[in-house]
């Protein structure tokens, strides 16, 4: 296993160091930086020149990557361009996004495996159409018709909820925001588990673990559950970087200054130092979370082994 793990880590790099430099090439063609800077302003050329210059800007790209990668193995991922460090806002938006992300990720996992599990055990019965009718209106629904209409009802109109989210908010307040966030992703954890579980209750295995008499319970809990576990493992492994990074529409509905809100503004500011920072820390949270679901694997199934 530990073998395993060191490969899996030296494989992250080369993954790493493409990934990045395609997102540094991708947000340096947005436009000019500088320019955007001073909105409808047009720069005297010596300034805007200055500007550059210090920034960097003036560098070829090659090399403007290499310092980059040099500064953030210090850990400085540069500054906005309101002199504000990166690492700053990096400190007030991952905390809000990742509470905001262990919410969702609570909920598709509790809810989802339960409704696929209860349609899984009877296909065809009433709680399972019931269950494929829910999950299809979830994922027919877009996000943001979900969120304002939770925002409005629970909101504005009931006072149910706190409608601005700050940085120190509790998990209480991010209760409705995660479940718009989990909604689509819940469905597909609700879907899959009924797959998942339709197909392995027509196993040999599974026949012998009844015909041995042994209890509903061990037989549901332990030899089906945890086999049927292994998609589900995978896709909310892979969904963890998906909500940190897609949330943006929910951000900005309930007003949450978190990793969404702040890519949306550092894009539509052409604000370089921002994006690239907060995309490379999402970069490292998928492939940490690729890892997991890996090693996972192994726990769910003994018959896994990684040399």
């Amino acid at each position: 296993m530990g073998r395993y793990v060191i490969r899996r880590l030296l494989q992250m790099v080369p993954v790493f160091l493409g990934t990045t430099f395609l997102i540094f090439a991708m947000v340096h063609v947005l436009g000019d930086p500088v320019a955007a800077m001073f909105g409808d302003r047009t720069p005297d050329p010596a300034t805007a020149a200055a500007i550059r210059h210090d920034l960097g800007l003036d560098l070829p790209l090659w090399q403007q990557y290499l310092n980059y990668l040099g500064d953030i193995v210090q850990g400085d991922f540069g500054k906005a361009f309101n002199g504000q460090p990166v690492t700053e806002l990096m400190g007030t938006a991952f905390p809000v996004t990742l509470k905001l992300t262990l919410v969702a990720i609570v909920f598709e996992a509790v809810i989802g495996v339960a409704l696929g599990m209860i349609s899984g055990l009877r296909p065809g019965g009433f709680a399972d159409n019931g269950a494929l009718a829910f999950t299809l209106l979830i994922i027919s629904v877009p996000t943001f018709v979900t969120g304002y209409l939770l925002q409005y009802l629970l909101g504005v109109k009931w006072g149910v909820i706190n409608v601005s989210v700050s940085s120190e908010t509790g998990i209480g307040e991010l209760l409705i925001p995660g479940l718009v966030v989990a909604g689509v992703s819940l469905a597909y954890v609700t879907r899959l588990t009924r797959t998942s579980v339709a197909e392995n209750m027509r196993t040999d295995y599974l026949r012998t673990a009844v015909a041995k008499g042994l209890p509903r319970r061990r037989v549901v809990g332990v030899h089906l559950m945890r086999n049927s576990l292994i998609p589900v493992v995978t896709f909310v492994g892979a969904d963890i970087g998906s909500l940190m990074a897609g949330a943006i529409i929910t951000e900005r509905i309930f007003n949450i200054h978190g990793v969404g809100f702040q890519l949306y503004n550092g894009v539509l500011r052409q604000n370089v130092q921002t994006v690239v920072g907060f995309v490379t820390v999402l970069v490292l949270v998928f492939l940490l979370a690729n890892l997991l679901v890996d090693l996972l694997y192994a726990v769910l199934d003994p018959r896994i082994r990684y040399a």
